[in-house]
């Protein structure tokens, strides 16, 4: 690993146990570089301010390791890999959620899921055609419903086990595969 990304690596590190104590907006970069052992130009070097770390952090953390590789066959392994990881670090994606930039999060999660929604969309109208408009609409209202439900469960102090949790938006999602599957065989019939 890049002496870079370890140097990135140990802020982020100090950053999430900081904000396991301490609110986000209370944070300052002198307390991230005495905690680190680090002069503030180290910090400023890897990032621009405490902003861009979060978003360094939720971007490696989380979206990298649910995005890469990302299939239709493995999103629900995905999913549960990155419910798994916010519960690991649950104090700290509260108080992330709970900032401005806990849209950030929000957002890239959203696009994610847009993604893998409109992949099975277009798996399960592959040789027909689909408006673009249709799809997106019906992509973009099931990826804020996934979406929606992993920022809440955050947020309510994950009551229900990462496992359950996947467990309900994996069946939501066949579920509305089976209604697909069923709405065009029965257009077709007519």
């Amino acid at each position: 690993m890049p002496e870079s990304v370890v140097t990135k690596q140990a802020i982020a590190d100090v950053f999430k146990e900081i904000m396991d104590k301490k609110s986000f907006d209370k944070i300052t970069i002198s307390d991230i570089t005495g905690k680190c052992g680090l002069n503030r130009q180290t910090f400023y070097y890897h990032f621009q301010d405490k902003y861009d770390l979060l978003n360094w952090i939720l971007y490696t953390d989380i979206i990298v390791p649910f995005t890469e590789g990302l299939s239709i066959d493995n999103w629900s392994d995905k999913l549960l890999n990155m419910l798994n990881t916010l519960k690991d670090n649950h104090k700290f994606y509260v108080n992330a959620l709970n900032t401005t930039h806990g849209d950030e999060f929000r957002r890239y999660f959203l696009d994610a899921v847009t993604d893998v929604i409109c992949k099975i969309i277009d798996k399960l109208t592959e040789g027909q055609s689909i408006d673009a408009d249709d799809r997106q609409f019906i992509a973009g209202f099931f990826a804020y419903g996934i979406t929606g439900t992993v920022s809440k469960w955050v947020m309510t102090g994950m009551k229900k086990t990462p496992e359950a949790t996947a467990v309900y938006i994996k069946d939501l999602v066949n579920d509305f595969k089976l209604f697909a599957i069923k709405r065009y065989i029965s257009s077709e019939l007519m």
